[in-house]
């Protein structure tokens, strides 16, 4: 098996990207506000600040920093996936390999991430999780997808409501603010 070696930087900023196990489902919309609850359970223990997220029906992306003293996005990772799962009623598919092991298969086991390496790496992220539920198609205007810190950014001035309308025969992003 391959050993995998995810970056490890005390209060850097990283991209990650979490898939259901099933990508045919629409879990992470459905149950919402589990999935908000399991994100305020793990920062009250496991503080860090959210840049950026985007919440599609089964999958979400995120920009996450940690604390000036702290690298351990695993551990969040994997308390927020242990309780939003167990807020869902059993009965998933699972295969062997999960069975016997004792795992739900609510999750993809691995999740991918990207530590930020400088400003434009960040506005590059936060523009794709933003932008994302258009790329697949949920909605035509950025503005109409309820699940994301795109609402917050428009509030805090940091973008116009207007950003990500396509522009002309382009799949542009509008100006930013």
């Amino acid at each position: 098996m391959t050993n995998y070696r995810r970056a490890h930087a005390p209060g850097a900023s990283y991209f990650f990207t979490v898939n259901l196990a099933r990508r045919d489902c629409t879990l992470l919309t459905e149950r919402i506000d589990d999935l908000r609850n399991a994100l305020r359970y793990v920062r009250a223990h496991h503080p860090f600040a959210i840049d950026a997220m985007v919440v599609l029906p089964e999958h979400l992306h995120a920009v996450w920093t940690l604390p000036q003293d702290d690298a351990d996005h695993s551990l969040r990772w994997r308390l927020l996936k242990t309780w939003f799962s167990r807020q869902l009623p059993r009965g998933e598919r699972r295969g062997d390999s999960r069975i016997a092991k004792g795992e739900r298969g609510i999750w993809q086991r691995r999740y991918w991430e990207h530590l930020i390496r400088d400003d434009d790496d960040l506005r590059r992220h936060v523009d794709y999780i933003h932008f994302n539920p258009v790329k697949h198609g949920h909605v035509a205007r950025v503005a109409d997808w309820p699940y994301s810190t795109f609402h917050r950014h428009v509030a805090e001035g940091r973008l116009p409501p207007d950003w990500g309308i396509a522009v002309g025969t382009g799949a542009g992003f509008g100006e930013r603010g």
